[in-house]
């Protein structure tokens, strides 16, 4: 499986911001994308995963091969680490849980009920979520939000073990990832404005 985006053309409220999005994401590879804020990288990521629909083009991969991670950590306050993941293990038709608490260094904080992990814990917790899915498709939007350097690195690593095992990564972010990866700049795929033929000139 890879995922394969053919002239894609996404909206924002209605909008165009973002057409003819052309690229290849095979086993094993991660892409970066690139672009100002508000270039439309978050917008591109929902429809991808399925979220919104696209206005135009085709992307070859079914949602059910994608694990998106957003801006929300996605976690049940009054339930532990290890039973959030154990949760979203049994979501996602998996078990085991011990590989991904170990990947975001959360086997001291196992016990401990998600409201009172620090934000950066949370956002550790969210993403070892993505470990528990089994899916080989990862999308993440601005994924290392409220990570130290240390988490970033073991970030990092969770990334580059999921592509080494023939797993992909669609990532949208303005730091460094903390590893090596190909980059696609959205400025040169900005939607044309649009144009005001349809303008009620009454009010001019």
């Amino acid at each position: 499986m890879e995922l394969t985006v053919s002239d894609l053309a996404c909206a924002r409220g209605g909008i165009p911001v973002l057409e003819a999005v052309s690229f290849a994401l095979r086993p094993g590879e991660a892409l970066l994308l690139r672009g100002p804020n508000g270039i439309g990288k978050t917008t591109l990521l929902r429809t991808l995963a399925g979220l919104q629909p696209a206005l135009a083009g085709t992307a070859s991969a079914p949602p059910e091969a994608i694990a998106y991670a957003a801006h929300a950590d996605g976690l049940k306050a009054t339930l532990s680490v290890a039973e959030n993941l154990t949760f979203w293990a049994r979501i996602f038709g998996t078990s085991g849980i011990d590989a991904a608490l170990a990947a975001f260094d959360l086997g001291d904080l196992a016990g401990r009920q998600a409201q009172n992990l620090s934000a950066g814990q949370k956002r550790r917790l969210g993403l070892a979520r993505l470990l528990v899915t089994g899916r080989p498709i990862w999308i993440l939007d601005e994924p290392t939000v409220s990570l130290d350097v240390a988490s970033v690195t073991l970030f990092g690593q969770a990334v580059r073990a999921h592509l080494a095992g023939g797993g992909m990564a669609l990532i949208a972010t303005h730091i460094d990832p903390g590893f090596d990866v190909a980059e696609l700049d959205l400025t040169r795929f900005r939607a044309a404005p649009q144009r005001l033929d349809d303008f009620d000139e009454a009010f001019a």
